[in-house]
């Protein structure tokens, strides 16, 4: 046979090389890559894609369940960009966080946290999951539900992607440095990108920072077109791609909040296409019962179990009602409750700022849990920020609500094809083909899931059943980020509804989609 013009696997078209390279495991894709000079094209091709990768364990094993996520998510090639593990309570966290740092690298930035539940495929079976945590399933054997490991892997061309951390001053616990980490978040993005405001930021919180003062200064500090998503999630643990940002140890901060930060690069390769974010919000809380005016307030506790204690007058009404009337009146309009939770939303127009910029009003509706029973004089609630003037009214979980607010989700993404779909109809010169779903994340609320709606994978089936094949990975929580335009029920006649914000959710699943022109990127990483 003449040199150069084999048969075989010579004669393999370059999309059908790419596609079996994509499904070999990394050492045999090593393998492949030093066959010849036109498989290594491709090889260096097929880590140019984009892609997400994500696992589940349930295995009681530590070690076991790591190496079993880590053996899924690396059985096909990938470049790690950026991890998110999240593992069950009986998990030991640093040294999950030591094994898959070990495994993927020194420069991925990780975030390694407990999760009150965990959603993807299995590792072994395959099978998509949604696992609760016990606190939250109605289960006959729940002992295992607090073990298990999701683990989510992604690489993103085009992207530049850091930790950076939201640090409390250890000789001042109360106080956070909010302002020092948006400028961190708006910096980091300007020296990658040029923009103040990145495409994308994902957030993990501990559970007993209020996030409601952070997130109302990202909301001012951030163009709408940053996507802001995440969830509370108790004890974290991470490693950051810059060395000065890991404080693990530190004598001087802790760390109340980590953000995953994602910014377009500057120095991308010519012809990389852009990955985009796509946001959607499943709703789960119904408003009823009439409006209420905060008349007094008072603050209780300290840093991490602080309650406010209210009064209050129905809207148009000049009669005080103590936080015992105020619940007597609020339950007798509960015919049905799906939980025994009870928030109120608070709608809250204060001034708002970053260091020495322009001071702007900023309208937010902030949720607090109902504390107690009250008693003859307050109302008690979560947490603090409440002023006198504050209108607020009350919300309750509601399965129904939560199930047409999926419905809506899956037609909005459904309504997302279509419109790729009908753009690409209308180009009529070869150009780019349409864009193309390569991975998504969602985070619920853990009082949801099959105790919720009475069967299970309804969270996760707006994304599942409009992107089949796509991986898919989340993580249940308890309080869900998601900044989104809000029509308050809370405003009267001639207050402004279109500036009103609002970010943390309950009784939410907040649903996060990657995209890109797949065809552009596959063409141009063939020529280089």
């Amino acid at each position: 046979m003449e040199r150069g013009k084999g048969g075989g696997v010579a004669l393999l078209s370059e999309d059908l090389l790419h596609n079996i390279l994509s499904r070999l495991p990394a050492l045999s894709y090593a393998s492949a890559a030093c066959v010849s000079r036109s498989w290594r094209r491709v090889a260096a091709a097929v880590l140019s894609c984009p892609k997400l990768a994500s696992a589940i364990s349930l295995n009681p094993s530590c070690q076991d369940a790591v190496k079993e996520v880590l053996d899924s998510v690396l059985s096909r090639p990938i470049r790690p960009h950026f991890a998110i593990a999240c593992v069950g309570i009986k998990f030991n966290l640093e040294n999950t966080h030591k094994l898959i740092t070990k495994a993927l690298g020194s420069t991925a930035p990780v975030i390694t946290s407990f999760a009150r539940g965990i959603i993807g495929n299995d590792a072994i079976s395959e099978e998509f999951k949604e696992v609760q945590g016990v606190d939250f399933a109605d289960l006959v054997s729940p002992d295992d539900k607090d073990e298990g490991i999701v683990l989510i892997v992604g690489f993103m061309p085009g992207m530049k992607i850091d930790a950076i951390p939201l640090l409390r001053e250890l000789k001042k616990p109360c106080i956070s440095l909010i302002d020092k980490f948006v400028m961190d978040v708006r910096d980091y993005s300007a020296a990658v990108s040029g923009c103040t405001s990145p495409t994308g930021i994902v957030m993990f919180w501990d559970g007993h920072a209020d996030m409601k003062p952070v997130l109302k200064k990202m909301d001012y500090a951030m163009s709408m077109e940053t996507v802001i998503l995440g969830g509370g999630i108790g004890r974290f643990v991470y490693r950051s791609g810059h060395d000065s940002r890991n404080i693990s140890g530190s004598a001087k901060d802790s760390c109340d909040a980590i953000a995953l930060v994602f910014a377009r690069d500057n120095d991308k390769p010519e012809g990389v296409g852009e990955t985009r974010f796509h946001f959607a919000l499943s709703t789960g809380v119904v408003p009823f019962g009439p409006i209420y005016k905060a008349v007094s307030v008072k603050v209780r506790g300290n840093r991490s179990d602080r309650s406010s204690w209210l009064t209050a007058r129905k809207e148009g009404l000049n009669e005080v009602l103590d936080g015992e009337r105020i619940l007597h009146d609020i339950y007798d309009e509960i015919v049905y409750a799906a939980s025994d939770d009870l928030f109120i939303g608070v709608t809250k127009r204060r001034k708002c700022s970053i260091g020495s910029e322009k001071v702007r009003w900023v309208t937010t509706l902030e949720f607090h849990g109902i504390r107690g029973p009250g008693n003859e004089e307050y109302l008690f609630v979560y947490g603090d920020g409440i002023q006198t003037g504050d209108l607020f009214r009350f919300y309750l979980p509601d399965c129904g609500t939560a199930l047409s607010s999926c419905n809506r989700v899956s037609a909005e993404f459904r309504n997302l094809k279509q419109a790729w779909t009908c753009k690409n109809s209308h180009r009529l010169n070869g150009g780019d083909k349409t864009e193309e779903v390569f991975g998504g994340i969602i985070f619920a609320c853990c009082g949801r899931g099959e105790s919720f709606f009475g069967r299970a994978n309804v969270d996760s089936s707006p994304f599942l059943e409009n992107f089949p094949g796509v991986s898919l990975a989340g993580i249940m929580c308890g309080g869900e980020i998601g900044r989104v335009d809000s029509s308050s029920p809370n405003l009267h006649e001639g207050q402004e509804e279109s500036a009103l914000r609002s970010c943390v959710h309950y009784y939410g699943t907040v649903y996060l989609g990657y995209s890109v022109p797949q065809e552009r990127i596959r063409s141009e990483s063939y020529l280089k």
